[in-house]
């Protein structure tokens, strides 16, 4: 079997073609897992940081939506400096990286609060505010990942 990959290989130039670029496809493949992985662990965490301010501020009596746009607020800014610093090659000037990324921050915290607004008001996620809070920060990675790979790099994939 290997005899005939290896004499396909050298008598054919599209297979030869075809398995570099497959090749090529699954080193993109891997590349972009780890940088998942990275851009995993630099959200972690912030995350954290956000999940501990804004339990804090609901023990305090704050209403969660306003709890969360203090926290995840917090966490944004922690996001951004160690995305910038550990993840991303920096492939735009540091104030537009800052401001698309703010600018898709603010949408994405938008959407996050609305999210904790709406599921607040059943009883299960009103009573469970750390289960509210993880269901929508796993709704909002992808988006975040995806927007802040193009605000650093100026590439979606």
């Amino acid at each position: 079997m290997l005899n005939l990959i290896l004499s396909l290989y050298i008598a054919y130039p599209a297979f030869n073609y075809t398995m570099k670029k497959h090749q090529i496809t699954y080193q993109k493949i891997n590349d972009l897992f780890k940088l998942k992985l990275k851009f995993a662990g630099s959200s972690t965490i912030a995350t954290a940081v956000d999940y501990c301010l804004y339990q804090l501020l609901v023990y305090y009596n704050f209403m969660p939506a306003k709890a969360n746009l203090i926290s995840a607020g917090t966490g944004l800014l922690i996001n951004f400096v160690l995305q910038k610093k550990y993840i991303f090659n920096l492939n735009r000037k540091l104030k537009t990286a800052f401001l698309i990324s703010f600018v898709s921050s603010l949408f994405g915290l938008t959407i996050s609060t609305l999210f904790i607004h709406y599921l607040s008001k059943f009883q299960f996620f009103s009573t469970n505010q750390l289960i509210t809070k993880a269901l929508v920060t796993a709704i909002i990675f992808f988006y975040n990942f995806y927007i802040k790979r193009f605000a650093f790099e100026k590439k979606i994939l």
